[in-house]
């Protein structure tokens, strides 16, 4: 059926996914109302202004570009990684993620499938239809062309398309490709499965085709648009997506052998180099030593709660979430009441948090420079990303020095409590020395220059592991700039804790990389899919999720390890079941490996 067959039949908004949310203004987005339209009038052939098909754009971000912040079920997706768990004991939706109490029948929040399908339907609608728009409004392109703002319309429902698949691929394996159809009510649609490979290179072919024809930063007209993606979004995403498909989930060590739903037919290092370019490619042309639109944010913690701006080089891509104090009320920790209750959901793990390495950039108990005390002071003298991730004993928070042994002030006894005497910081204004959560702007970053510059060392440093040569001050300079933002010191070969390039061992830098990897994006719903991708969860989840066991005697506070959260990793949940009505009702769908 054509586009033009369906143009004067009502959307079921509700049914197909097509709802306008009166609540959009809220979210950063344009206030819609809640009624149901025809094609004709979302893209009419009188308004010159396209209102409502820019409205109906909006609402493709706002229903289908989801928020990291608590999204499952109050839980951010870490809580179901080795970095975090939930305060939560009665078995919330994050819980049965991590103890992989799902199946193709019993789903969780995660496992998006027809959420992420009817995005991308919606994105074919604005594609079949945008061009019958009368646009007198222009805008400029990356390559300085000013053209009618339906070229970059249809360029950012594109984007959105490739980004709903790659969200798809990395849960999934390959999908279905419907291409530029939009199916209806009563369509028999029986499509197969595309391989993996097919549908990687579908998003990187299609972020190729539209990059020229996004915006590139920095906007001229930033101040309504600034949560559209650009050029440099697309390069971003390319980088991605090639790092994913180069990684052993899929290229080296994929789960079953042959299989090309869920993998490459077979290995090939040229993939880590392909990665490697993408990722320089964006940092040669926009990097501080290129355009110089991009570059590390001087405050980390700033990085999300400042809007796109001069004043924030660092984002790429964002998703608005508001103007609230949501993140802290739900976050922030016990033992507060008023405007300063905080219900702390997220704790952050003992394995996390000696991730974070000494100020000399060394681990704990290999520095020379600084002792590491586990006992009596294992919070002294570390990277200073820690204070910015996680609030510990002894923090300041609301004025306050936070007390979080079981029982004290900010973790009371009773049946909530931090499970691991921490609560998370990251995302979260300074409110060290202020009394009240107060609203701000919080963006959920999905995209930023810091990541660009770990896809790159990560890639590269994969090249020297099969063999390639490579410039080893590469991968270094890429982690020494995120070092030096952070705060590490630089020591006296001014190498902030790294190996220099006479050092330099590719299998130990690997270890180094994800660590950084690690610490640097915390929360970011980058860890939970880590190591998926490295094919390393099965041996992460051998040892159990830790906490502390926080002891006073007499004057002296005394921290011991003790042992929270265990949980085996089945392999099969390397990737999610599909849904079984989908293989039900389609023939030709084939589910994943033992589900």
């Amino acid at each position: 059926m054509s586009y033009y067959m369906i143009r004067n039949k009502y959307l079921t908004f509700l049914g197909m996914g097509l709802l306008f949310m009166a609540s959009a203004c809220n979210d950063g987005y344009e206030k819609e109302p809640v009624e149901h339209f025809t094609l004709d009038y979302v893209f009419s052939r009188v308004d010159s202004a396209g209102i409502q098909s820019r409205y109906f754009l909006n609402n493709i971000y706002l229903e289908h570009l989801y928020s990291g912040y608590n999204r499952i079920d109050g839980d951010f997706l870490d809580a179901a990684s080795d970095d975090a768990i939930s305060i939560d004991n009665n078995s919330p939706e994050i819980y049965k993620l991590f103890m992989g109490r799902y199946s193709a029948v019993s789903r969780l929040r995660d496992m998006e499938w027809g959420a992420y399908y009817q995005g991308i339907r919606k994105a074919n609608i604005l594609i079949n239809n945008i061009d019958v728009v009368p646009f007198n409004l222009t805008y400029v392109n990356a390559l300085g062309e000013t053209k009618p703002l339906n070229y970059t319309m249809k360029a950012e429902a594109r984007f959105l398309r490739a980004y709903f698949y790659f969200e798809l691929v990395k849960r999934y394996g390959g999908v279905p490709l419907v291409g530029d159809n939009v199916y209806v009510l009563g369509d028999d649609v029986q499509l197969p499965r595309n391989t993996f490979a097919q549908c990687i290179d579908y998003i990187i072919g299609e972020l190729d085709e539209i990059k020229d024809d996004l915006r590139s930063l920095p906007m001229s007209d930033a101040t309504e648009f600034a949560h559209a993606p650009t050029k440099e979004t697309c390069l971003a995403m390319k980088a991605r997506v090639l790092l994913y498909a180069a990684s052993p989930l899929f290229n080296e060590k994929p789960l079953e052998a042959g299989n090309e739903l869920i993998g490459y037919a077979s290995y090939d290092s040229q993939r880590w180099n392909l990665a490697a370019q993408a990722a320089k490619d964006l940092i040669d042309q926009y990097g501080p030593k290129g355009k110089g639109t991009l570059n590390l944010a001087q405050d980390y913690r700033n990085i999300f709660i400042n809007f796109y701006g001069g004043n924030n080089p660092e984002l790429i891509f964002f998703r608005p979430v508001g103007k609230n104090k949501n993140i802290e009320t739900v976050n922030g920790p016990l033992g507060f009441s008023g405007n300063s209750l905080g219900n702390g959901n997220t704790n952050p793990t003992q394995n996390l948090v000696e991730s974070f390495l000494m100020k000399d950039g060394k681990k704990p108990g290999e520095s020379t420079k600084y002792i590491y005390n586990s006992v009596d002071d294992p919070f002294k003298d570390r990277d200073p990303r820690l204070d910015l991730t996680v609030l510990h004993n002894g923090s300041r928070w609301l004025n306050t020095t936070l007390d979080t042994k079981v029982g004290g002030t900010h973790n009371p006894s009773g049946a909530q409590y931090s499970r691991t005497c921490y609560y998370m910081a990251k995302f979260m204004k300074n409110y060290q020395a202020l009394g009240n959560y107060e609203d701000d702007t919080h963006l959920w970053v999905i995209y930023r220059y810091g990541e660009v510059l770990l896809n790159y060392a990560e890639a590269l440093n994969e090249v020297a592991i099969a063999g390639g040569m490579i410039d080893y001050k590469e991968v270094i300079s890429s982690l020494v700039q995120l070092r030096k933002r952070a705060g590490i010191e630089p020591g006296d070969d001014n190498n902030y804790g790294l190996p220099t390039p006479e050092t330099y061992d590719p299998i130990e830098m690997r270890d180094i990389i994800r660590n950084e990897r690690r610490i640097e994006m915390a929360f970011e719903e980058q860890r939970y899919w880590d190591i998926r991708r490295w094919r390393i969860a099965e041996t992460i989840f051998e040892k159990p999720l830790r906490g502390l066991s926080i002891q006073v005697v007499g004057t002296k506070t005394n921290y011991h390890e003790v042992d929270v959260l265990s949980a085996k990793f089945d392999t099969k949940r390397y990737f999610y079941p599909i849904p079984y009505s989908e293989v039900i009702k389609n023939g030709n769908m084939i589910q994943n490996p033992n589900w």
